[in-house]
């Protein structure tokens, strides 16, 4: 009888395991067939999109001279529009490949990639006379190209929705069990309590387009990203005060094994 019963329970067992499979199977064959038409889309609109953006710039070229103030302003508006098109279909390009594109995680060193980011925005930085402190960042398991990515648009955020005042900006991470915790701080616009639950979804905007010029993709591709790193991301914010952005990285082995020696009980 029991004999019976524990075939019966590991059959069920089976059968529950092979739907189990079956659904992460097609999960996983959706998510890679959303990658595909995302990357295909991002890249056949490319085309046309170069296209409007060579006569937009032959007309004002050839013909600019020749319209009042209200054409001039429909042109300028024109070409506006379609470069913050090329950078929308940019992010939804790299938004796309962040799973087939990432390189392989490994021993990174958060200091560096920090340092490449600032780096990248030093243009942006001095244009807005931006302080940012940062202490001493870890060593974490990533993909470095990735990160810096992230770096570079938290901080980027920060520096383009700080209002009047010059942007300051704080980065920090601490330690929590297996994982570090890094943080962006900068004391900008804020964010309403009512958006922030949705700040992370593609082309959800922080805020208009006369308070900042984003194309709604940056937070989206930086949670990707850090959920691609097994990690976590969240916001605090208080509205006309501060923005504290914070997501969670795996640490290296070799940390999570010192640890483990350090707590282990004599």
């Amino acid at each position: 009888m029991y004999d019976a019963q524990a075939k019966t329970r590991a059959r069920e067992l089976e059968l529950q395991n092979r739907k189990l499979q079956r659904t992460q199977e097609r999960l996983e064959e959706s998510n890679e067939r959303l990658e595909q038409f995302a990357y295909a889309a991002s890249h056949d609109l490319q085309e046309p999109l170069r296209m409007v953006s060579s006569y937009l710039q032959l007309l004002e070229s050839r013909y600019g001279d020749e319209f009042d103030e209200e054409g001039e302003e429909f042109l300028e508006y024109a070409v506006d529009g379609s470069e913050r098109m090329k950078e929308m279909i940019d992010g939804l390009l790299e938004y796309s490949r962040v799973e087939t594109q990432g390189e392989t995680l490994e021993p990174v060193d958060l200091d560096e990639i920090y340092a490449e980011a600032c780096q990248n925005l030093e243009l942006q930085i001095d244009e807005t006379d931006a302080v940012i402190n940062s202490e001493e960042l870890p060593h974490v398991e990533g993909d470095a190209s990735q990160l810096r990515q992230v770096f570079q648009n938290l901080i980027a955020n920060a520096i383009e929705y700080s209002g009047d005042a010059p942007p300051r900006i704080d980065v920090f991470a601490e330690r929590d069990g297996e994982a570090w915790i890094v943080s962006v701080r900068d004391s900008g616009l804020g964010i309403p309590t009512e958006e922030q639950d949705r700040i992370f979804e593609v082309f959800e905007r922080l805020h208009s387009h006369e308070e900042g010029t984003g194309t709604g993709i940056g937070l989206a591709l930086c949670s990707r990203i850090i959920e691609r790193h097994n990690g976590e991301i969240w916001v605090e914010s208080d509205p006309g005060e501060e923005t504290t952005f914070s997501f969670t990285l795996p640490a290296t082995s070799t940390q999570t094994e010192t640890t483990a020696a350090v707590t282990e009980p004599p």
